[in-house]
């Protein structure tokens, strides 16, 4: 036998190997979804990069990814393990999925600082959130309100001393003044007013009053962690590495939420990431890492659901809040 007629042979050999192999690996990665609280947007980039430069494979994880909405509930679809993970409401929504017995587990928080802010016409003379008192204050009523009732407790006010209503997923009845101020996120609704033009606003920060709530909380099940812990670990590992990735590659995350979504506008999408990044890496995500949780912020928020009558009893923090698989999550991967 001639040598290059061997080397063919052993050539297709390895080949042949090689293939089964991928298909070994393939057929070995186990499928699992992970349920956003909302359509794509660059505000879930991370898991979109880490799908698409094949981190969750690496892992060993078929991935799926479910878009969501304002009729989705991702803290129950995951807590019934409808879906593996989730990208869920913040610190509140753990606390109320642990308060009806849900078997939800955080294992980590995505957002670091309050990603909510309320905006007034600057010339509505609202100078302070103390000038609220009297005025029509416009808030979504799925979470959020309990972030406004803690600003006003901060700043002295009592709930009756405002009038609360309830705010549509619109700024149109802001921009049309129906409101004397109206909440907004970050990343989102003001780079929507800013995009068309309004200016002439006053931006108050819950933080600037001492109300911190993390959001974007990133949840499994009880189940997952008793039965699959090396799945939620490599999860977590691959999610907050496709965050890094995004970060320090803004135009390619971009491109790949583009794909990912429809009907987005680029500009919108890049200044979103911005604000995205910028939340994410406040006070604790740069210095111990992205998706660190503050449980002394959750302490807070739980005093204070409790105390407005919104939450009857404590949780138990430690088994709603696990942070040992973000304790796993090398540096190399959660910090910028």
């Amino acid at each position: 036998m001639s040598t290059s007629i061997t080397q063919g042979i052993a050539a297709a050999f390895l080949a042949a190997i090689t293939g089964i192999a991928a298909i070994d690996s393939a057929a070995a990665a186990d499928p699992v979804s992970v349920r956003l609280k909302w359509v794509a947007q660059a505000q879930f980039a991370g898991v979109y990069v880490a799908k698409a430069k094949g981190f969750y494979e690496a892992a060993g994880l078929d991935m799926t990814i479910n878009p969501g909405g304002p009729n989705v509930n991702v803290e129950t679809l995951v807590a019934s393990g409808a879906d593996t993970f989730g990208i869920a409401s913040g610190t509140e929504g753990v606390l109320y999925a642990r308060e009806k017995k849900l078997p939800l587990v955080a294992i980590g928080m995505s957002q670091q600082i309050t990603p909510f802010a309320y905006v007034a016409y600057t010339e509505s003379g609202i100078n302070s959130v103390k000038d609220f008192k009297g005025k029509r204050v416009a808030t979504w009523m799925v979470g959020p309100q309990y972030t406004l009732y803690s600003v006003l407790a901060a700043e002295g006010l009592k709930q009756d001393e405002v009038n609360i209503v309830s705010q549509p997923f619109s700024m149109q009845p802001f921009i049309d003044k129906q409101f004397d101020v109206a909440t907004v996120t970050l990343y989102n609704e003001l780079n929507t007013l800013k995009e068309q033009g309004i200016t002439n606003i006053k931006v108050f920060m819950p933080d600037d009053s001492g109300v911190t709530t993390q959001q974007d909380a990133i949840v499994t099940s009880e189940t997952m962690i008793k039965d699959k812990p090396a799945e939620v670990q490599a999860f977590l590992d691959a999610t907050l590495k496709g965050w890094k990735y995004a970060f320090e590659h803004k135009s390619e995350a971009v491109d790949i939420v583009m794909a990912a979504g429809s009907g987005l506008e680029r500009k919108h999408q890049e200044l979103m990431l911005d604000e995205i990044e910028r939340v994410m890496t406040a006070k604790a995500g740069t210095t111990e890492g992205l998706g660190y949780m503050d449980m002394k912020s959750i302490e807070t928020v739980q005093a204070d659901l409790i105390k407005f009558g919104a939450m009857k009893t404590p949780v138990d923090l430690k088994s709603a809040f696990d942070s040992a698989f973000w304790a796993k999550v090398p540096d190399a991967d959660k910090k910028m």
